[in-house]
């Protein structure tokens, strides 16, 4: 069986990427080839780390595609397109991409009673409650519930609740419901570096890999602004590209963005179980 043909099979235990994607899946985050002297870290099966190791990639290197379907007009900062739709309208920009990636993997993890992201406000949006039925009401800064549709726990209702997290959601409550890491070296995927704010940003760690010297290299994912497709961030002028490294000083300078160093945050396993 071909390392692709793995890949497929693994994706289909978890029921596949529920997604529009090609098929089959030929190319994966896994498949980047990591810099000389490295080598990916062990995950562990079922894993956030391990799941975004599978991301189906866009063969070759297209052009990033915007939210209507034009390309993104400057097209010089990525290096793969990760095959993952970007939903309807300007929603699914930097921190909504972070969120719905997280999102994905819980619900293809089965652990939906995890999946609860924030808006803006602190208020929790529970996809327990909008699968039973309530609906989130936004009165001024006030928040409340009502009972207002039938239960539904399908894929298309899932993709409601993140749409409606994303108007409300950003890099503040990103910021908000994650936990500082505190030193690079023990970056994992799945981490964000992010950066709260009106201009903010939000990229994800994909994958990471260690030398025998000690240093750890790891893959950035990213949307922007306005939405548009996940890609795998490029490094310019490096000859490990497109990876980057923890010895990158004070700020981690990506092509369009620069996160300071003490930026790098983590998911909690649950968080709804956070206070406002």
């Amino acid at each position: 069986m071909t390392p692709a043909a793995c890949v497929l099979t693994s994706w289909m235990a978890l029921a596949g990427p529920p997604w529009p994607h090609a098929e089959p899946v030929v190319r994966t985050v896994g498949d980047l080839a990591v810099p000389p002297g490295f080598a990916r870290v062990p995950v562990k099966e079922g894993s956030y780390a391990a799941w975004l190791r599978r991301l189906p990639l866009k063969d070759g290197n297209p052009p990033v595609r915007l939210h209507d379907g034009t390309e993104k007009p400057w097209q010089d900062g990525h290096a793969a397109v990760v095959d993952l739709d970007v939903g309807k309208g300007d929603l699914q920009q930097c921190a909504d991409a972070a969120i719905r990636l997280r999102a994905e993997y819980l619900r293809d993890a089965r652990r939906e009673d995890a999946l609860c992201f924030h808006y803006t406000s602190g208020d929790a949006v529970p996809w327990s409650r909008w699968r039973a039925g309530e609906r989130p009401r936004v009165k001024g800064r006030k928040v409340g519930w009502e009972a207002t549709a039938r239960r539904d726990a399908g894929y298309a209702s899932f993709r409601a609740w993140l749409a409606n997290v994303f108007t409300y959601a950003g890099t503040l409550s990103v910021a908000a419901e994650t936990a500082a890491v505190g030193d690079v070296k023990a970056v994992r995927a799945g981490d964000v570096f992010v950066m709260g704010g009106s201009p903010g940003h939000a990229v994800t760690i994909a994958d990471v890999a260690r030398a025998a010297d000690g240093r750890v290299a790891f893959l950035v994912l990213q949307s922007h602004m306005p939405a548009q497709e996940v890609h795998v961030v490029s490094r310019p002028g490096s000859d490990l590209a497109p990876w980057y490294t923890d010895d990158f000083g004070a700020e981690l300078a990506l092509p369009e963005w620069t996160f300071t160093r003490g930026s790098l945050r983590r998911w909690p396993d649950n968080a709804c179980a956070r206070t406002r």
